[in-house]
């Protein structure tokens, strides 16, 4: 049972069950009081806790923010580009999710501490006052009746009425009094239901809405995070390979490692210790110097270095080598030694000991002395030709392999990348290209060929050949293309050099090719999109003359092009490169890639409006780096899409976690894009995930600054043929999860974005604007144009980072860093 009421008509009374009942209500507020001083104690200690939290992910943020991945080679993949972009994104998310914590933390002290605290002492204090009041008046109140009931009846008449007066007039003072603590009393009791829980309902309020703000951060993180397993399942795909391709080469040095040295300008270079003569009696002392010897002008340099003194290099030496002669053990006490003779030094030798005596061997010979026939390690190695050549065995090879896998094996799953049994393979191979016996092999019909072992027979006709398909004379041309350039110079610079193949080359490239489009079109069977096929024939179809590490690093950007090759196979083996496109540009001009395009989600995932019971609080920070106040509705269709490149052919499907979170303006498309998930089993992701996969070009493509070669310049010319207008400072708009589906990779500008504060000192009446990069509309509200396209009417758009104009009569909004000013 509660406590129970205090009746007023009980106070005239002032009966003992009545002090007992006002006692029990004047304990339960000390409990109430000491709960409250407890839990602001804890509140305060959970702000504390909060804020501490709050800066240890901000430090976290900035460690990611700071860091910066470095790579091999001299450029990057599209996908390494955004997987090294995201670190930066991820602190962004990260800040986000902090300033609203931080508002949370601030709103927890103004909803919750402050309304407790001021309850406590004005309404609690008050009851407080009140009961010293009451307390003090009963203590009077009695005394002063003991005294008057104490007065002897002998006073005199008048003495005794003024006291019966007194005594009267303090009681009903005392009752009075009394209503009023007995009237408090109860108040306080109903008074503290609201006034207790309503903070509390306001403090949990301010926690949903926390989490709520930090669920639509993930859904705005959602489609990044798809694009992103994809870029990093892609870069795993060719790091494989790679892996692969760099041990057979380590396996290979370490069986001959005279046979794989890599070429130099130098005829010979490696460590000698020089004996070094000091003067009596010190003796002489020997030292490690990297010697390095042109014989074709007779130069040689020595350069000390020691690898226990921190490998630090010392200053060269410069020589012009007149003799060399050879040390006996009878005249020096150290074997493997031999005395060079400079020009510029006459009459002054100089010992040197190799590290043994084949060492010395090569030595000797390469500064002319008289030992062991010396060969020259930077002759190029002839390789004798193979039984698999380009001729019409070989064409026959090819047709029959692809007839073959296109009518019995088009949907076997992992086809081409499951390898067949290496004798079974070899045994077909001979047979195929074996004059006597090739026609005579049925592929399409015999039960004995197994797929595998069909697909891996064709593989391994095209690494026999003499040279690989495109040529080692085209490799570095190819290559420069898949490292910079817009996804559009990328296709054009490569049609171009396919048409500079041989004959034979080509005709062999366009069936193979053909039949790969025809591969990645049943990829929601064979699981073999673009993406994989290029990292399977990427190899294959094109190899350096030399092998090193660093051509394999290569291996990437040759899988690229491959995936160039098949998502333009039309385009490129059917149609003769454009003459319009022949004027040579050089390398170094960094094309103009289209830039990231602002997510008009985005304002709202940086400053969103506390819930009715949160005040209105707002941080500097927050007003200094949100957007703008018109947020996107929470319910907006639009936070769930993202940045991601639409592919060519149906080869490489879009991007996809959740088909239900997928908005598209075509129930076809959807249809589409979900037929094209990819099991997560295939990528080595988490089962909950449904990751479908996509082209190469990511949504981070980064121009180099490549210096070409004069032989490269007819190629160049096939680069984006706009960057000779293009300014070559690049700004790099913020980066951030961009509208669904874009027509091409977005990749950062090689042109300044027009800036607000640009745009806000000019007349907005009747502005035109020139579009810069080509751009495919998202959304019914967008615009799609193309390069040099006029807006007319242009002016800032509510939506941050966009702009508002019109296009051959329709209204629309416009990327604001795809187009400049006129």
């Amino acid at each position: 049972m509660g406590l129970q009421p205090l009746e007023f008509s009980d106070c005239y009374l002032d009966s003992p069950w009545l002090r007992e009942r006002i006692r029990a209500h004047e304990v339960e507020l000390e409990k109430t009081n000491k709960f409250i001083k407890d839990l602001m104690k804890d509140g305060k200690n959970l702000i504390s806790a909060t804020k501490n939290l709050s800066a240890a992910q901000r430090r976290f943020a900035h460690s990611l923010q700071e860091f910066k991945f470095e790579f091999i080679g001299d450029a990057e993949t599209d996908d390494e580009r955004c997987i090294d972009a995201s670190l930066r994104e991820f602190s962004t998310f990260l800040r986000n999710l902090e300033e609203q914590r931080e508002i949370m933390a601030i709103s927890v002290n103004e909803t919750l501490i402050k309304p407790l605290e001021r309850f406590r002492k004005e309404k609690l204090g008050a009851v407080k006052e009140e009961k010293k009041k009451f307390d003090k008046e009963t203590e009077k109140n009695y005394s002063l009746l003991d005294k008057h009931l104490n007065l002897s009846a002998k006073k005199k008449e008048p003495h005794l009425i003024e006291a019966d007066s007194q005594v009267e007039q303090n009681r009903q003072h005392f009752y009075e009094l009394s209503l009023e603590y007995v009237c408090k009393l109860q108040e306080i009791q109903e008074r503290k239901k609201f006034e207790f829980v309503e903070p509390m309902l306001s403090f949990f309020q301010g926690i949903f809405t926390f989490y709520h703000q930090g669920y639509e951060l993930a859904k705005d993180f959602n489609h990044y995070k798809t694009v992103l397993q994809i870029n990093i399942q892609n870069t795993r795909n060719r790091f494989e390979g790679t892996r692969s391709e760099v041990e057979d080469l380590m396996r290979k040095i370490r069986m001959s490692p005279q046979e794989h040295k890599r070429a130099s300008p130098f005829t010979m270079e490696g460590y000698l210790y020089v004996q070094e003569k000091r003067p009596a009696p010190f003796g002489s002392s020997w030292v490690k110097h990297y010697c390095m010897y042109r014989k074709e002008t007779k130069k040689f340099t020595m350069v000390p270095f020691e690898h226990r003194s921190g490998g630090k290099i010392g200053d060269g030496e410069l020589l012009t080598l007149k003799c060399c002669i050879k040390r006996n053990t009878d005249t020096i006490d150290r074997r493997f030694c031999f005395d060079i003779e400079a020009t510029d030094r006459p009459g002054i030798l100089v010992t040197m000991q190799a590290f043994s005596e084949e060492d010395r061997k090569q030595w000797m010979e390469a500064l002319d002395g008289k030992e062991a026939p010396f060969h020259d390690l930077n002759i190029a190695k002839t390789t004798p030709d193979g039984g698999a050549q380009l001729d019409k065995i070989g064409f026959t090879v090819v047709r029959k392999c692809i007839e073959a896998v296109e009518t019995r094996g088009i949907t076997d799953q992992g086809l081409y990348r499951v390898v067949g049994v290496s004798s079974k393979v070899q045994r077909l191979l001979s047979l195929l290209i074996d004059a006597k016996t090739y026609n005579e092999v049925d592929l399409e019909n015999s039960e004995e060929w197994e797929v595998k072992t069909i697909t891996s027979t064709l593989k391994q006709y095209l690494r026999s050949l003499p040279e690989p398909l495109m040529t080692h004379r085209l490799y570095g041309d190819f290559i420069i293309p898949a490292k910079c350039g817009s996804p559009e110079s990328r296709v054009n610079a490569i049609h171009f050099l396919v048409h500079k193949l041989p004959d034979k080359n080509r005709e062999m490239l366009d069936i193979l090719v053909k039949h790969l489009a025809n591969v990645a079109e049943h990829a929601k069977q064979n699981l073999m999109t673009v993406a994989n096929l290029g990292v399977v024939f990427g190899p294959t179809l094109m190899r350096p003359q030399e092998e090193t590490v660093a051509a394999i690093m290569d291996l990437k950007f040759q899988n690229i092009v491959v995936e160039i090759l098949i998502e333009n196979h039309e385009k490129i083996f059917r149609n003769p490169p454009d003459d319009n496109l022949m004027e040579p540009i050089s390398l170094s001009i960094s094309p103009p890639n289209a830039p990231p395009r602002q997510s008009r989600r985005q304002g709202g995932r940086n400053k969103r409006p506390l819930a009715v019971y949160n005040l209105c609080l707002e941080l500097d920070n927050v007003d200094n780096h949100s957007a703008p106040k018109e947020d996107t509705p929470t319910g907006s269709i639009d936070s769930l899409s993202s940045q991601s490149p639409t592919p060519t052919g149906s080869s490489s499907p879009l991007p996809s976690q959740d088909t239900d979170n997928l908005m598209t303006d075509s129930g076809d498309l959807l249809d589409w894009a979900t037929s094209q998930i990819i099991t997560s089993s295939d990528l080595d992701l988490p089962a909950d995930v449904g990751i479908a996969p996509t082209q190469s070009f990511s949504s981070l493509d980064i121009p180099l600054d490549i210096s070409p070669s004069t032989t490269h310049l007819s190629m160049v010319s096939w680069m984006n043929d706009q960057s000779a207008t293009t300014p070559t400072s690049p700004t790099s708009p913020p980066l951030s999860p961009s509208p669904s589906p874009s027509p091409s990779p977005s990749p950062l500008p090689c042109c300044p974005p027009l800036a607000e504060s640009d745009i806000q000192t000019e007349s907005v009446g009747n502005k035109k604007a020139r579009a810069v990069y080509p751009c495919e509309a998202e959304h019914a509200t967008e615009l799609s144009f193309q390069v040099g396209a006029i807006f007319e009417d242009v002016h800032f758009s509510r939506e941050p980072g966009w702009l508002e104009g019109t296009l051959n009569g329709r209204r629309g909004l416009i990327p604001q860093n795809y187009v400049q000013w006129i």
